[in-house]
């Protein structure tokens, strides 16, 4: 069934803002979690984990995710974007705070709205929105820079921030993947199967080349924050998510997951004591005005 709507109704919106909020929670859950697991490893874990979910959830309900049909190459570019995406953020978190890391990652809308247009014409952006993404730029960008100027987590804050917008730019690459071949058109549940499936394995290569160890002992401080990536994240919400751009304006849901950095922003600093910086603050603020604008809207 192919029942695209132009715009988000009820149901979309309560969908996309329940994983913004999960996805926020997501980078403490990481922080946390490397205290005893490595990054690479514990990133080919979690892929590892929600991709055998979902095979057994896909199996359960008979569907067909086993069938290429000319989705292989773009699912194994998607698979290897996503991958990277996730090495990038997990190497990041070892210098910089959650919080920080929520903002900048969510700064993928940004690579979405420019690259739809070629892919979607019907999707530009008006000058209302755009001003909106401009706008949520601007203040992400001087959060970014008081990692040189004034770094409250540490000398190399920069380097973790950078990672973070590095993993934003390949989470809108992976986006426009797959609004634009034919994993447009496959299930959900297929299209996220490539992604766990191929990270997991690069993930783990990469894990193994960087001489990465399972630990020998494990607390319930890592593998509860371990499970809940797993399952809450990676399985449940993503599999959310990709149904939700097959049905829906991916510009205005990708609009919506910049609320992601309140929640990060709220996780980090009550969970974790994070500083609460000015500057961080004022982008918060940004990317807060930034939804309302891109989500303007004439009324017809």
């Amino acid at each position: 069934m192919n029942d695209r709507k132009t715009h988000l109704d009820p149901r979309a919106v309560w969908l996309v803002l329940t994983c913004a909020a999960l996805w926020g929670l997501n980078q403490v859950a990481s922080k946390v979690a490397l205290a005893e697991i490595p990054p690479l490893t514990q990133a080919a874990a979690r892929s590892a984990g929600a991709a055998l979910l979902l095979a057994l959830w896909s199996h359960a309900r008979g569907l067909p995710v086993w069938r290429t049909e000319g989705t292989l190459a773009p699912g194994l570019l998607a698979g290897s974007l996503f991958g990277l995406e996730f090495a990038c953020i997990f190497f990041g978190l070892q210098y910089t705070a959650a919080s920080r890391m929520a903002v900048f990652i969510y700064m993928a809308p940004f690579v979405v709205a420019l690259g739809m247009p070629l892919i979607a014409p019907a999707e530009r952006l008006d000058r209302w929105q755009l001003t909106g993404l401009v706008t949520a730029f601007g203040g992400v960008l001087w959060a970014f820079l008081g990692g040189f100027t004034a770094p409250a987590v540490g000398p190399l804050q920069w380097l973790g921030d950078t990672l973070g917008l590095c993993a934003a730019l390949l989470w809108g690459l992976t986006t426009l993947v797959l609004r634009g071949s034919r994993l447009a058109t496959a299930l959900p549940e297929q299209a996220l199967l490539y992604q766990l499936g191929v990270s997991a394995l690069g993930l783990a290569a990469g894990a193994w080349a960087a001489g990465e160890q399972w630990p020998q002992q494990l607390t319930g401080a890592s593998l509860w924050p371990l499970a809940f990536q797993t399952v809450v994240v990676s399985f449940a919400s993503y599999l959310t998510w990709f149904w939700l751009i097959r049905h829906y304006p991916v510009t205005r849901l990708s609009a919506f997951t910049l609320t992601t950095p309140i929640w990060g922003l709220l996780a980090g600093v009550l969970l974790l004591g994070e500083p609460l910086t000015v500057r961080l603050g004022v982008a918060v603020a940004a990317v807060s005005l930034g939804i309302a604008l891109v989500n303007h809207r004439k009324d017809t």
